[in-house]
């Protein structure tokens, strides 16, 4: 059951997408919120050695515009939440950004964090380095929203029989029943009748829905394109699926599927461990 979700920002516009859809998920489901940011003490730790014979400069101004910048993070995010009706603890942190959402992270239920933070314009990846290594270290399960996803329509819950997908299936039966909404099963094979025991199995999982349910599959193509292409097609608000394949090789590294899916999906991401 969820009952505490931990929302991470730094304040920047894809952050602000994950607080918003953290809040607006959190009423519903009757969450305890909890926010959290961190300051990169390793940006001004970097500067303080000299180099080539080159002093560091004065460093206090950074810290301090690093902290004030942290302090009104929290005080926003504070006051979003009470605005929609929420209470809310904010905590401000040091460190490297990606150790301590995980260590906070592991308090809570869920962890909800924007794929798109402040460095967005500045690099080739897709997805930035705190959230690669949030998701590669965390053993909580983890919603990733991307710049513009709002919570809304029904969830894609992307079954492929391996423990992950079945957390994932009551993770998605409980949020559907929260919010009222129906839940997709999206089950790729390229074998129609593995598709079909795929679908009994989730069928168990999922029990007596409250909300409607509905099933497809697909047999051809790459599964992580038809998993973002089915959210596009039933406008699903969330997509909810394992961390790992069936096949997975070390719990540290991301399922393929699951990463691809993050990593280009305009529909937030729900990672089930």
């Amino acid at each position: 059951m969820i009952q505490t979700i931990l929302i991470a920002s730094d304040g920047s516009e894809g952050a602000q997408a994950a607080e918003r859809y953290g809040l607006a998920l959190a009423k519903p489901l009757g969450a305890r919120v909890r926010g959290l940011t961190v300051i990169e003490t390793a940006r001004v730790q970097s500067l303080r050695v000299a180099s080539l014979g080159v002093a560091p400069p004065p460093l206090e101004a950074l810290e301090g515009f690093l902290k004030a910048r942290a302090d009104a993070v929290c005080q926003k995010l504070g006051e979003r939440a009470r605005a929609a009706g929420l209470e809310i603890d904010v905590e401000c942190v040091s460190g490297t950004a990606d150790d301590r959402i995980v260590e906070r992270a592991e308090s809570s239920d869920l962890l909800v964090i924007g794929r798109d933070g402040e460095n967005q314009a500045w690099r080739t990846a897709l997805v930035g380095p705190t959230v690669d290594g949030v998701l590669r270290k965390t053993t909580r399960p983890a919603i990733v929203v991307p710049s513009g996803a709002e919570l809304g329509g029904p969830l894609l819950l992307a079954f492929d029989g391996s423990p992950g997908s079945s957390i994932a299936a009551r993770l998605a039966v409980e949020i559907a029943a929260r919010l009222a909404t129906s839940v997709h099963v999206f089950v790729d094979s390229k074998d129609k009748g593995r598709a079909a025991s795929r679908f009994d199995e989730v069928r168990k999982l999922l029990g007596p829905l409250a909300v409607a349910g509905r099933e497809t599959s697909s047999t051809l193509g790459r599964p992580d394109v038809k998993i973002v292409d089915a959210a596009r097609s039933v406008r699903a608000g969330l997509i909810v699926m394992g961390a790992f394949a069936r096949n997975r090789i070390h719990e540290y590294f991301l399922g393929s599927n699951a990463a691809a899916v993050v990593r280009t999906s305009p529909v937030a991401v729900l990672l089930a461990r």
